[in-house]
């Protein structure tokens, strides 16, 4: 089976593999990384202003080597995405992944600029309204990855995604190794896009704390937290998760009361606040055990992916 195929030949790349747009964590610097190594390198949009974006797409040119492509990760819920947009439609960034909204009513700009939009999304649903509008591929993210995250298991909704579109198909969640990265590619992904795996990362910009935390992690140290709102993330049991998820069983619970607990929880836990920190991360971390360069953790999951394949 061909690990390098259609997804590298159309976007420059030397691996099938993306990094997870991840809000105040995947900055010029962590991108940069990533597609300097021979991935696709994302830096997200989420919790910065379109001029901070605008920075950040700058700095990333600055730092890749010449060749190198990047994209960035459109959060649709900022309050300035229609600026974001306009600048990243005119400033040749060759790919987007859009998350937290419908991408549909922004798509025709960045195509007719040029852009390769892939939408990350949750549902065959959501993957048939992306090809329709244009997309070029869709990664369907599983409940497993960190973060915000949907209902479908990954091994549920990449083959009924695969089944439902005629577009490329990456896939995500609980992928952090060659073999699982070579069972995906044997759905019928044409690759996949990384995030917890990317945070023990020697160029990830997160506090010594967290990544020691993602290391530390064993099969069963995630929580999701907001099941009845439209806030469902996965963290490691921390104390901020376990008191949120304390509270919202309580009856009297105000929403208010939820939102003021986990207020800047990622930035505290990118900063090493323990207490006050929500340190996503996806129910793969028990498989984590060292830090790493991006360059070292893609060619260890290519190099165990090539042997899995040819059934060493």
């Amino acid at each position: 089976m061909q690990i390098k195929g259609k997804l590298c030949e159309d976007l420059g790349l030397k691996y099938p593999i993306f990094q997870g747009g991840m809000a105040y964590i995947s900055t010029a610097e962590l991108a940069a990384a990533v597609s300097n190594a021979g991935g696709l390198g994302l830096i997200c949009s989420s919790g910065l202003t379109a001029a901070q974006v605008a920075e950040e797409i700058r700095r990333c040119q600055q730092l890749l080597e010449p060749g190198r492509p990047f994209g960035v990760n459109l959060m649709l819920q900022s309050p300035e995405i229609a600026q974001i947009i306009d600048f990243v439609a005119t400033a040749k960034v060759p790919v987007v992944t859009t998350g937290a909204g419908d991408p549909t009513p922004y798509m025709p700009k960045l195509l007719a600029a040029g852009v390769k939009v892939i939408p990350v999304i949750p549902n065959v649903r959501a993957a048939k309204k992306a090809e329709a509008a244009g997309a070029y591929a869709v990664v369907a993210e599983g409940t497993e990855s960190g973060g915000h995250i949907g209902e479908m298991t990954t091994l549920a909704l990449v083959p009924q995604v695969l089944r439902a579109v005629n577009i490329p198909v990456l896939a995500a969640g609980g992928i952090a190794d060659g073999r699982s990265l070579a069972a995906m590619l044997v759905l019928g992904a044409v690759g996949v896009q990384l995030g917890t795996i990317f945070l023990v990362a020697d160029e990830c910009p997160v506090s010594d704390l967290y990544k020691q935390k993602i290391i530390d992690a064993v099969d069963t140290d995630t929580i999701v937290t907001g099941r009845g709102t439209s806030h469902v993330v996965r963290a490691l049991k921390t104390p901020m998760p376990m008191r949120y998820a304390e509270l919202e069983k309580q009856p009297d619970t105000t929403e208010a009361q939820l939102e003021a607990l986990a207020e800047r929880g990622l930035l505290k836990a990118k900063q090493g606040d323990l207490e006050g920190g929500c340190f996503m991360a996806g129910q793969i971390s028990g498989l984590i055990t060292k830090r790493a360069s991006c360059a070292q953790i893609m060619q260890e999951i290519m190099a165990e992916a090539e042997a899995a394949l040819s059934g060493k």
